[in-house]
């Protein structure tokens, strides 16, 4: 693989505990040149998928290399603020299928919404392009759109949203799916067991409400659960621990301010309303999320890895029992503001850096 490698050491501190863990390591540049990447997908050949989110899906083959031109017949997604091409995933059944999975802002400025597509990857480019799911109703402006993609073991998928910014109310109603995480069968279908299908006039596709905007999800399999972070306002980001009908609180709970200080609730907990597991202020903005199943680095096994914005490092989180037991940064001394994480199928740590010419990099040991 192409590269430019600089060894780094790092004494990793545990801010929840007394633990201290040396590793050495050394952060690799696999490709850059890439405008505001937002996601990283592996591929079965040893490629990955990379989405910019101007609206480009590429490809960097086995070798590392970064092709030119991006993949034709991405669907036109609707760019502005924050709005754009977000998550690239791969079907869990990609070898028969050769199916992705592409959530995006599409509509305009004035009637926008999170939508998601699913396509057949040729050599071609993209084909049988097929919009499965869009966010009802239309918003304006161009914020909190959510967009990542998590699968459960029965390969429904779980997509993450936004309250939209300025639709923050709205996160507490189920006649809408803003401010909410949604459950989907691959084809677009409403799975029979969501938790709200039968509730009167609730949305079927709901799989929890009371979110801000959502931009980090994983499944464990180890441990049967699903775990998400959002974005406070000033303050109160959040890790969660989903399960199939919770409410979690947004607007009506929150740890954080309003950005011009104004209070947006008095309330940090109400009956009904779940407790984050741990809630970060001054925000950190946590942007993607990864669980390390990897063997380069055993002191990180079975970690979250948590990008973060704001904070420009990756917090690594331990859990115990369901609680978060430890915190540590890493890589701060890259100060880089970080879109996304992800555990790669060599056990190697890949960051997505959020910048005009952004990068992938890839962490190793140090030889």
């Amino acid at each position: 693989m192409k590269s430019n490698a600089t060894a780094l050491t790092a004494a990793l501190v545990m801010t929840l505990a007394p633990t201290v863990y040396a590793v050495d390591y050394q952060v690799e540049t696999v490709a850059q040149g890439l405008e505001f990447p937002w996601s990283l997908a592996f591929l079965p050949d040893g490629g990955m998928l990379v989405t910019e989110r101007a609206g480009r899906l590429r490809y960097i083959n086995a070798e590392g290399e970064l092709q030119a031109a991006a993949i034709d017949g991405v669907p036109e997604a609707f760019i502005s603020g924050q709005a754009g091409l977000f998550e690239v995933a791969v079907d869990p059944e990609y070898a028969t299928t050769k199916r992705i999975f592409l959530s995006y802002a599409c509509g305009t400025l004035q009637a926008n919404h999170t939508c998601l597509s699913s396509a057949t990857l040729t050599e071609r480019g993209l084909e049988n392009v097929d919009e499965l799911f869009r966010v009802q109703p239309a918003k304006a402006g161009s914020a909190h759109y959510g967009g990542r993609i998590a699968f459960l073991p029965d390969h429904s998928l779980l997509l993450t949203l936004g309250d939209g910014f300025d639709y923050r109310e709205q996160a507490q109603k189920t006649g809408n799916h803003i401010g909410s995480i949604v459950r989907l069968n691959r084809d677009g279908s409403v799975p029979e067991d969501n938790p709200y299908l039968d509730q009167p006039g609730a949305l079927p596709e709901l799989y929890s409400i009371g979110h801000r905007n959502v931009q980090g999800i994983v499944y464990d399999a180890q441990n049967n659960r699903v775990l998400s972070h959002e974005h406070g306002p000033r303050g109160g980001d959040e890790l969660n621990l989903i399960a199939p009908g919770n409410n979690y609180g947004w607007p009506k709970i929150t740890y954080g301010v309003d950005y011009n200080g104004s209070i947006i609730s008095p309330h940090t907990a109400l009956p009904g309303l779940e407790q984050p597991l741990v809630q970060w202020t001054p925000s950190i903005a946590p942007s993607g999320m990864a669980l390390y199943r990897g063997e380069l680095f055993p002191q990180w096994q079975g970690s979250l890895m948590v990008s973060t914005l704001a904070d420009r490092n990756i917090r690594r989180v331990e859990l115990d029992d369901g609680q978060v037991s430890a915190q540590e940064t890493l890589f701060g001394e890259l100060q880089a503001r970080f879109r996304d994480v992800r555990s790669g199928p060599d056990g190697a740590l890949y960051l997505l850096t959020d910048a005009s010419d952004g990068k992938v990099l890839k962490v190793v040991p140090a030889n």
